[in-house]
């Protein structure tokens, strides 16, 4: 591989995308976020890190298009809680 890229570590992550080490470490382990080991140390090459946080964006940003935009019928009430069901009317005895 030729190529000078910048290596950054967990600390320089977390500075760039503003979250908690705790954060980077779930994203490593979960293999969501572009990174490599040395040793015990994790690694991660800016150039990816940044084309990572754009497809990343881009895909979220789609996402929520569709919702409100309705397609494939998923609307979502925006008084309602993710998980919660609709109360039903109290039937009469």
């Amino acid at each position: 591989m030729t190529g000078d890229y910048e290596i950054l570590t967990v600390k320089e992550i977390c500075e760039l995308l503003r979250v908690h080490p705790t954060t980077v470490y779930k994203l490593t382990r979960e293999g969501k976020i572009p990174s490599f080991r040395i040793g015990s140390d994790w690694r991660f090459r800016k150039d990816l890190i940044l084309r990572w946080l754009t497809e990343t964006v881009r895909v979220r940003l789609k996402a929520e298009q569709a919702i409100e935009s309705g397609v494939n019928g998923d609307v979502r009430r925006p008084s309602m809680a993710r998980g919660t069901k609709p109360i039903r009317p109290l039937r009469k005895a």
